[in-house]
């Protein structure tokens, strides 16, 4: 995972709520084996609608979503995560996430940034205003700020997530920090204890 410190660009505003994992990336997609190439099914079943907010030119190389509240619900699948950052996102703003979408976004460099409802309101408004509208989260500040349209608030994230962001570091990049350790204890454990090695 790539250390993620400023998110900065336009946003696509997708303005729906409760928006589960199976219309993120449906269940078709799920069969494949690789982590890559999901971001061709990201919302595939309402891409297929010419107006769709994906389909417009205005809002192409965006690299944030903002969406309504109650987003990512549903069941656990990782591959909506993947979805979205395999289309090019690297943040989703929303008043509120599904818990389980929320903590895969943060294991797999998805900023997902929690705003008060009406400030979730007025930014899908404005972008959908002014498509150009530049937006930057701070990941370090904890802050979203769209000064163009006097949007600015500030956003909570953990401390231990902020440093898996601003570290870049997964669940395997953490165990790899004790990997001394590790190996300390390898080494001198008993014999007669089971092991995996071959």
């Amino acid at each position: 995972m790539n250390p993620v410190r400023i998110v900065q660009g336009t946003a696509v505003p997708l303005d729906r709520s409760d928006v589960d994992t199976d219309q993120i990336i449906p269940a078709e997609w799920l069969k494949r084996v690789e982590r890559t190439g999901f971001g061709r099914g990201l919302f595939s079943t309402w891409r297929d609608e010419r107006d769709f907010v994906l389909n417009r030119e205005a809002h192409a190389g965006a690299t944030i979503l903002v969406a309504g509240p109650n987003f990512g619900t549903g069941s656990s699948r990782e591959h909506a995560v993947w979805a979205i950052t395999d289309y090019g996102f690297q943040a989703v703003v929303s008043p509120r996430f599904g818990d389980i979408f929320r903590n895969n976004a943060t294991k797999n460099g998805l900023v997902p940034v929690v705003v008060p409802p009406d400030v979730g309101q007025a930014l899908l408004r404005a972008v959908e205003a002014d498509p150009t509208l530049e937006i930057t989260i701070d990941v370090e500040r904890r802050t979203l700020a769209a000064p163009a349209a006097g949007i600015e608030c500030e956003f909570p994230l953990d401390d231990a997530t902020r440093e898996r962001f601003l570290e870049g570091l997964d669940d395997i990049g953490i165990t790899l920090r004790d990997a001394g350790t590790i190996d300390t204890y390898e080494a001198t454990r008993p014999g007669w204890l089971p092991t995996t090695a071959a």
